[in-house]
C-alpha cells in the first residue's frame, strides 16, 4: 500500500461528495436559470456517483461501480432530453426562468 493510499481514506471522498452534493442542492434552490439548475442536478448526480465508488472501493465490491455505470447512462439520456428542452425554451424567451415552464404548452 502506498503512502498516498494510507493518507487519502474513503472518508475524504465521502466528505468531498457531501460538499459537492451540498453545492448542487444550494445552487438548485437558489438559482432560477434553468441551465444553471440543470448543471446543479448534474453536480448532485456526480456526488452520488463518487459516494457509490468510494463505498465499493472500501468494501472491495464491484456492485457500486456497476450502479454508477447505470446512473451515468441515465444521466446521459437526461442530458440529451433535458438540455434540448432548456435550449428550446431559452431560444424562445432568452430571459426565461424556471417559473416560465408554461411556455411549453402548445
Amino acid at each position: 500500500m502506498t503512502l498516498l493510499a494510507q493518507i487519502v481514506t474513503p472518508n475524504w471522498y465521502l466528505v468531498l461528495a457531501a460538499v459537492l452534493f451540498t453545492i448542487g442542492a444550494v445552487g438548485l434552490l437558489v438559482r432560477r436559470n434553468p441551465l444553471v439548475m440543470f448543471m446543479c442536478v448534474e453536480v448532485m448526480l456526480n456526488a452520488v456517483n463518487l459516494t457509490f465508488v468510494s463505498f465499493s472501493r472500501a468494501l472491495n465490491d464491484l456492485g457500486g461501480q456497476a450502479v454508477v455505470f447505470f446512473v451515468m447512462v441515465v444521466a446521459a439520456a437526461e442530458v440529451v432530453v433535458g438540455l434540448a428542452i432548456v435550449v428550446a425554451v431559452l431560444r424562445r424567451r432568452p430571459l426565461a426562468t424556471a417559473d416560465d415552464v408554461a411556455t411549453l404548452k402548445g
